[in-house]
């Protein structure tokens, strides 16, 4: 079993930054991770995600202000969060996605408030 564990979260004020981690419990460089996000009363989100090949890819509403990082000898992923704004409020999950396989992280809160 693969376990992902997520910190980084916190609360900043509005236009703050956070770095978000996602260490994985095994090697990445097989997984496509991703990061989502769920606020209260919605559906989860994709936020961003990077390939085991080494393409990112972003959720449009990101507009440039999140940078989605890996380090495969760390077996971590990273979110650069800056220019925070408060839609930006709420859980962020950790999933890692392999053949036949699918795993999330617990979920680290990020609440953007002045």
């Amino acid at each position: 079993q693969v376990q992902l564990a997520e910190s980084g979260g916190g609360l900043v004020q509005p236009g703050g930054s956070l770095r978000l981690s996602c260490v994985v419990s095994r090697s990445i460089s097989i997984y496509n991770i991703y990061w989502y996000r769920q606020a209260p009363g919605k559906q989860r989100e994709l936020v961003a995600g990077s390939t085991s090949s080494g393409t990112t890819n972003y959720a449009d509403f990101v507009e440039g202000r999140f940078t989605i990082s890996r380090d495969n000898a760390k077996n971590t992923v990273y979110l650069q969060m800056n220019s925070l704004k408060p839609e930006d409020t709420a859980v962020y999950f950790c999933n890692a996605r392999g053949i036949l396989q699918n795993y999330w992280g617990q979920g680290t809160q990020v609440t953007v408030s002045s």
